[in-house]
């Protein structure tokens, strides 16, 4: 009598690379609920790379926030080098330069919050998992949605040198330096800043690097407040 052939699953490899007790336990306890898996854990970037070398194809659940990457541009960089691995990020706060990027440049990346509904995660495992398609929640889309109206409203309003002008400022340089910079006199800089502070309806030099982080015209890691 020959035997009954029998279906076979593929066993999932997760990575768990959060270093919130909590999370870790309630992270636990959803992918439980699938059967054929298999749970490593890192604590930093190097320990997370060298897991990922032994499982290539693994699936990373990350909370960007807390880990040692220096930036998205280092994430990025990892994630193409095992380019069959997937990540599913979940964090208290990303920034919408952040999301917008990671988003944008590969589709190995699913992005959800903490503070989110349980369900979301539930979601996203499910999508990388079942149907090999990342998942952006409902905040994430409408935070990059925002961020790509902020940037439009800037071309259509301000002047490139206004643009420009704007950055500076959120980057902590004086009046003087833009001057210097820019080759200009103190008091025509002055007059840009007037009629950007007028365009955007703003009254601060804290207004305009808010806008600018809101804009994408810089990273969180380029401003001083």
């Amino acid at each position: 009598m020959q035997p009954q052939p029998h279906s076979t699953r593929i066993r999932m490899e997760y990575i768990i690379a959060d270093n919130q007790e909590l999370t870790r336990y309630a992270l636990e306890h959803l992918i439980n609920e699938d059967q054929e898996h298999q749970l490593y854990y890192a604590w930093n970037r190097a320990a997370l790379v060298n897991l990922l070398a032994e499982h290539p194809s693994a699936i990373v659940v990350l909370d960007y926030t807390l880990f040692d990457f220096s930036d998205e541009e280092q994430l990025l960089i990892v994630a193409e080098r095992f380019s069959q691995s997937q990540w599913i990020l979940l964090s208290d706060e990303l920034t919408p330069q952040f999301m917008r990027r990671v988003a944008y440049s590969s589709h190995q990346f699913s992005v959800l919050f903490k503070d989110g509904p349980l369900s979301e995660v539930r979601v996203a495992l499910q999508s990388v998992t079942q149907r090999n398609t990342r998942y952006l929640s409902q905040r994430t889309l409408e935070v990059i949605l925002s961020q790509q109206q902020e940037e439009e409203k800037t071309a259509n309003v301000l002047t490139q040198t206004e643009t420009e002008i704007v950055k500076a400022i959120a980057q902590g340089k004086t009046t003087k330096e833009i001057a210097a910079e820019r080759f200009l006199s103190t008091h025509t800089v002055t007059t840009h800043r007037k009629n950007i502070f007028r365009k955007l309806g703003i009254n601060t030099a804290h207004e305009a690097t808010k806008f600018a982080l809101r804009a994408g015209l810089i990273d969180s890691s380029e401003f001083y407040i």
